[in-house]
């Protein structure tokens, strides 16, 4: 199994995006659009930081009925969510893979900037 990384990546819109994979390639939390490619870091640092903090994971329902979840800044800004969950408990797991893999993620630059 690889290592869990943070990539940053340009959207068709040309922001900046960035994904944190788990070490089996997956991913685990998809970043808001950045104008600035520092402000897309700076969000990276925010996730390894509030990651920490369980609190800080808003467990959400979508409206067809599956499960995922945000990730919130001490000033409740939206700093990630996760993809969809058939289930709660997995939803459960992806959190705990986010606190246990945000903070040894090394940050792989895929924008060529």
């Amino acid at each position: 199994m690889g290592q869990p990384k943070f990539e940053i990546f340009k959207g068709k819109d040309e922001a900046f995006y960035f994904h944190l994979k788990a070490g089996n390639g997956e991913v685990i939390l998809a970043s808001q659009g950045y104008t600035a490619k520092a402000s897309c870091q700076n969000g990276i640092s925010s996730v390894a930081t509030n990651s920490k903090d369980e609190a800080n994971f808003e467990k959400k329902v979508a409206k067809d009925g599956r499960f995922y979840f945000v990730l919130h800044a001490a000033n409740k800004q939206i700093i990630g969510n996760s993809q969809m969950y058939t289930t709660s408990s997995a939803r459960d797991h992806g959190i705990h893979s986010v606190h246990d893999n945000a903070t040894q993620a090394v940050i792989e630059d895929l924008t060529k900037e």
